[in-house]
């Protein structure tokens, strides 16, 4: 018997442009561009950025998860809270996701479940996170 081959996805490949102060257009080569903005006029930061990834990494896989179960979400909405410490560089200290979900048939478990799933498991922006950041979530069901 012989192992599945496994092949290696390509690297992401991002540019960022430097459009002045605290300005930087990113996206992929030739693909849609996002504005980080270190002052957070124009833009999120680029922690908020970070958070954004997080909360819509985790979203993704919980949407899946409940279409699986054939309890597919109506709506969804995370509310993310990054805790930073004071010294420099100011790093995450600590995150809590807050789902706000409602569909037809969802269970507060299997919702609580879903999410647990994702943010211990699946969501690859969360495994990409120093593993000493605790990541909490609560959960709104409606």
């Amino acid at each position: 018997m012989t192992a599945p081959l496994i092949i290696p996805k390509p690297p992401n490949r991002i540019i960022a442009v430097w459009k002045g102060e605290q300005e930087f257009d990113t996206g992929k080569p030739g693909g849609v561009q996002s504005r980080i903005d270190g002052h957070g006029k124009t833009g999120q930061g680029p922690v908020d950025t970070l958070l954004s990834a997080l909360a819509t990494c985790a979203a993704m896989d919980v949407v899946e998860i409940l279409k699986k179960k054939r309890t597919p979400v109506s709506s969804l909405e995370v509310e993310v809270s990054g805790s930073r410490v004071t010294a420099i560089p100011a790093r995450l200290e600590s995150v809590l996701l807050r789902f706000r979900i409602t569909g037809e048939g969802i269970d507060r478990e299997q919702a609580l479940r879903a999410i647990e799933l994702s943010v211990t498991k699946y969501c690859s922006v969360r495994d990409s996170l120093d593993p000493a950041i605790p990541v909490t979530w609560e959960l709104e069901l409606g």
